[in-house]
């Protein structure tokens, strides 16, 4: 499975949990880290973990290896490793503060119009 088919199912494991403004980076080129991130946010810890969660099971239903997760029990900025997509999963509360779509300002953005209205 490439890259943006991950991508795929990782946004709409979050759109499926009513996760808000999700931004897709293409990150091929500019981080050694990953091809995509992908970023996005939830109101409450509950939804934040939710989101989380859905992602995670996703991908292993889909036998897509979670290389790592981190800041679930916080739920203030959740990061979900699934090696060629990293999904960064925020508080609403925590994400203007980090603003990693300013950070990775030279990443263009990834449309994912088609695939969440599918």
């Amino acid at each position: 499975m490439n890259g943006r088919e991950i991508l795929t199912i990782v946004a709409k494991a979050a759109d499926s949990k009513r996760a808000e403004d999700l931004i897709a980076l293409n990150m091929k080129g500019i981080s050694l880290i990953a091809d995509y991130f992908l970023i996005c946010h939830g109101n409450s810890d509950k939804q934040v973990q939710a989101i989380a969660r859905e992602v995670k099971e996703q991908a292993a239903e889909r036998n897509i290896h979670v290389n790592r997760l981190e800041g679930f029990d916080e739920a203030r900025w959740v990061l979900i490793d699934l090696g060629d997509v990293v999904a960064h999963i925020f508080h609403k509360d925590e994400r203007s503060y980090y603003n990693l779509e300013r950070l990775w300002g030279d990443a263009p953005t990834e449309d994912l119009t088609s695939e969440l209205n599918q």
